[in-house]
Formats: C-alpha cells, structure tokens, sequence
C-alpha cells in the first residue's frame, strides 16, 4: 500500500519500485548520479542472500586442534603479568600460531571480502566469564587491533539483553524484544558479537549489502542516492550534527546510520526543537529497509560463535525474540567494535568524527564482563 508522500507540491509517481516506502517524486530520475560514482559495484561485497543460502564458507569451523591451542593460549596468558591489564591481549599475548592466520584470514574477509565471518567451536560453558572474555578478546586481536569505547562512560563491551523493567529499557533496542530496523553501530569498522544464550525463538542476527542496495537503488532512482549523499541529515544521538548517510570515499561504497538518530524511536523521542526528516529522506529510508530485507542474509548463532561484520559495507538488523523460562534459553550477546589499523580503508571526514572519541587514548576503558544495573551503561539521550 502507497503511504501518502509528505510533499505537498510536487506531483508523485503513480507506481512505487519500493514496496512499503513513500512514493517516489518524478523528478527522482531526473537528475543522474553523482559525478565519480560507478553506475553499479560488482565485487565480493555486492551479495544477496541467496548466494549464501547453501553456502558456509563465511564459518571458520574450529578444530580440536585450534580449540586446544585457544587452551593453551588462555593458560599462558592467565600465568602471565600483562602491564596494561586488558588493553596487553595480543598476538603476542595470546599466541595462536597455528590458528592465527585463519584468523587473520577472517580479518581480510571483513574487510576485503564479504564483509562478514563467523568463528564456531568454542564450547563458552566450561570456561568462567572472565576466561570467555579473555578468549574473545585474543581471537579478535588476530582480526582487529583497536578496540572502541561503546559510549561516554567508556563501556567498551555492550550487553544486547532483554529487559523490561523500566518502559524506556523495554522499548530500547538493546533490550527490547521486538525487531528492529537495519542499521549501522555509532562507530568502529568492525561490529562483533559473542552469543552467550539464544533465545527460545527468533532473534536471528540479519545482514544486507550496502553496495547491493545501492545498485537497486542506482538503477530504478539515481536521484534517491543524491539524496542519500547529501550532508543535510539531521543526526541527532549523542549529539546534533548534519552529515550524509551515504558516503563514495577512497572508492568504497560505506553507509552509516540508524533510524532512532534521525526520527527518534519509543525510547528516544524526537525533541520538537530538532529538525525533522524531508519527505525525499524518509523516502530513501524506506527504500533502503525494503531492499535490505528482500535481499538480507540471515545469521543463526548458536552458543560460543563469534559473529562479525563490516560496519562500513553492511547493515544489520535482528528479528523479534521470545525467551525462555531457563537461563539457556535468554537471549544473551556481547558486542563490541574493532578497528583493524593494517586493513581499514580511509574514513570520510565526518565519520572520522564518529570514529575519534571511540578509539583514542583517552578516556576511561570499562569492562563489565556482565550486564550490569542502570547507571552502569546509561541509556543516550537526544541532543537538543
């Protein structure tokens, strides 16, 4: 069904490619895409679904041999001193040396390839928090050096639980139950995730190409893409600034957003003060979620995998959930946000920005290796 298009004097089109999104202006196809924009991508990045749906290449599977060095590992680095605590797991910290160039393997995946891997094999349950989470962090220095802090307080590891016990927490993303929209982290190039419990139904870890969305998108509505590369988007969380949404940099295609910054959500809304969204611009949000779901990939995770993703290449989304009444069966993820210094391509000036405060030296660096109560990792508020 056609939802009535916001603007009031321009004559709209009359079919609309994007099912479920505004109707398209007729003057989207008048203009042609920006200047130095290939007309289509075609690389590794540029994938559909279906080209994974019998498909597990993306799983490194471990060994008995690659678990039993990931032992060994642990057992060095737990009778070592490290002078920096958390911040000295490495290579050299956690050493790996026959596993740690598939890791490392991984880690061109994300950033050259697909855009997204998954590590399985670990069974989390016979390791104590603290050794899952020093296992996490030496497989991940294989993939990514830099480590990011996840908000203002410096929590540098985020707790995706459900939890209802506030109206505002049970609404909120990371601990509602209910699906989500795609989008992108904040910041970091890589967004990874350790699943601790899964739920007793849905809450599938779901994936879309940017590059394939874009050349959907390219071909049926050049003009939307201006419009997504425009620096008038008012992002709003954590604070107010204008940028674009799309980004052609250093020839690669990188998207970074989400829907709560730009229209607010039931746990954020959206001050009156704010500017809102343009009917063009609600119109290439639309577009851009009715692609990314009909060309998603899905991602069922089962305890001890490690799931990571490009932050610049892909978006991500995950379905509703229903939990259990057993421990097991409560959705329980870890995420975190690495940066890779060898591998990461040059970053446009605003998400530099983005990038700066999240993966500088200072600031304080927290760890709750388990989800901790309110005030610990406060909930963001609009700027105004």
């Amino acid at each position: 069904m056609l939802i009535q298009s916001r603007v009031c004097d321009a004559k709209v089109a009359s079919a609309n490619v994007f099912p479920g999104s505004h109707p398209r202006n007729i003057r989207d196809t008048a203009l042609p895409l920006p200047a130095g924009l290939p007309s289509s991508f075609n690389s590794p990045r540029s994938w559909t679904g279906s080209d994974y749906a019998n498909d597990n290449s993306y799983i490194l599977m471990l060994s008995q041999e690659d678990v039993k060095e990931i032992d060994e590992a642990l057992a060095h680095i737990n009778a070592s001193e490290l002078p920096n605590g958390v911040d000295s797991i490495s290579p050299a910290t956690f050493p790996l040396p026959l596993l740690g160039p598939k890791l490392s393997g991984v880690g061109d995946e994300l950033y050259n390839g697909r855009g997204f891997g998954l590590i399985r094999g670990l069974d989390i349950n016979k390791y104590s928090v603290e050794d899952r989470s020093t296992i996490w962090l030496g497989i991940q220095s294989y993939i990514a050096s830099l480590r990011a802090r996840q908000d203002k307080a410096g929590n540098m590891m985020a707790h995706i639980v459900a939890d209802n016990s506030s109206a505002i927490k049970a609404t909120h993303y990371r601990h509602s139950t209910s699906s989500i929209s795609f989008h992108n982290e904040d910041s970091g190039d890589i967004a990874s995730w350790l699943t601790c419990n899964t739920a007793a139904s849905g809450g599938r870890c779901i994936i879309a190409s940017v590059e394939t969305i874009f050349n959907v998108i390219a071909k049926t509505s050049p003009e939307m893409i201006r419009t997504l590369m425009k620096s008038d988007w008012p992002f709003a969380l954590p604070y107010f600034r204008c940028r674009p949404v799309m980004y052609y940099h250093d020839n690669n295609l990188i998207m970074n957003f989400n829907r709560a910054s730009l229209m607010g959500s039931a746990s954020h809304p959206r001050s009156e003060s704010l500017p809102s969204l343009n009917a063009d611009q609600i119109a290439a949000l639309d577009a851009i979620e009715a692609i990314a779901k009909a060309t998603q990939f899905e991602v069922q995770t089962q305890p001890g995998d490690i799931h990571m993703i490009n932050n610049l290449y892909l978006l991500h989304r995950r379905d509703s959930f229903v939990n259990g009444d057993e421990p097991s069966a409560r959705r329980h993820l870890i995420r975190m946000r690495l940066r890779c210094e060898k591998r990461a391509p040059e970053l446009p000036i605003e998400l530099q920005d983005e990038w700066r405060p999240a993966f500088d030296g200072a600031g304080d660096r927290l760890w709750h290796l388990m989800p901790m109560p309110d005030g610990f990792y406060p909930l963001r508020a609009f700027s105004l």
